[in-house]
């Protein structure tokens, strides 16, 4: 699998676990917000980090790790990912999966082999063409469905998942947190990030505050009204 950045020790990007990262190339959406803007949109300008290296890491540490995020980009994209991810249990480890929802038939192989523990999947808008194609630079009745698709599969499947949505000032108001709630109605987990600013894909938002605490909050709020927990992630 191509890899393009990795991480050895992470104890952010999976709540409660102890993780190594690694990020995939190149992603079928543009979020302006996006950080991660070589990974998008140049990829081949960054080296490969050879699969070798992180599977060596892994099994030499996995007295001490949990598991392993794959994050991206969109991972999803990676036709071998299976392959990998299948390499990593082998060890013992679990595997968590950064995914925008896109590829549910993707999704639903890797639950169904067992060859992944947790889905962190992101709903960047109220399920819709407009709002999606607003915030995320692709809009088609067609991919708003497959996230659909993906969020009923991981709502039925038993595996442990989350949905999340980058809350960013300008995009995103009360009533789109509502309108996402209500698209995900009883789900188990719903967390609420805040954006930070950083080099993204549109330098628009590069000095965009991010939304405050009370709104945060007051989204937090209006969210545990439609699911079973709500986190906020990212408060200062």
């Amino acid at each position: 699998m191509r890899i393009k950045g990795f991480v050895d020790l992470s104890m952010v990007d999976w709540d409660g676990h102890v993780v190594s990262v690694v990020w995939t190339p190149g992603c079928n959406f543009r979020c302006g917000f996006c950080f991660n803007k070589t990974l998008v949109l140049k990829p081949e300008s960054l080296s490969d980090v050879p699969e070798e290296k992180v599977l060596s890491f892994l099994d030499a540490n996995r007295r001490f790790l949990d598991g392993i995020c794959i994050t991206g980009g969109e991972p999803t994209l990676q036709p071998d990912l299976d392959v990998f991810c299948g390499k990593v249990k082998k060890l013992g480890l679990k595997v968590k999966l950064d995914s925008n929802g896109s590829n549910p038939a993707v999704l639903k192989s890797l639950i169904s082999r067992g060859l992944i523990d947790y889905v962190a999947l992101d709903v960047k808008a109220p399920l819709n063409p407009e709002s999606y194609g607003r915030v995320t630079g692709v809009s088609s009745e067609s991919l708003v469905e497959r996230v659909k698709e993906s969020i009923s599969l991981l709502m039925n499947s038993g595996l442990d998942y989350e949905f999340r949505t980058t809350v960013v000032p300008g995009l995103h108001s009360e009533d789109d947190i509502r309108m996402i709630c209500e698209d995900i109605r009883g789900a188990k987990r719903y967390v609420l990030q805040v954006y930070r600013p950083g080099d993204t894909i549109d330098p628009s938002f590069k000095m965009l505050k991010p939304p405050s605490r009370e709104f945060m909050l007051k989204l937090a709020e209006t969210a545990s009204k439609y699911v079973k927990e709500v986190r906020v992630r990212g408060l200062v």
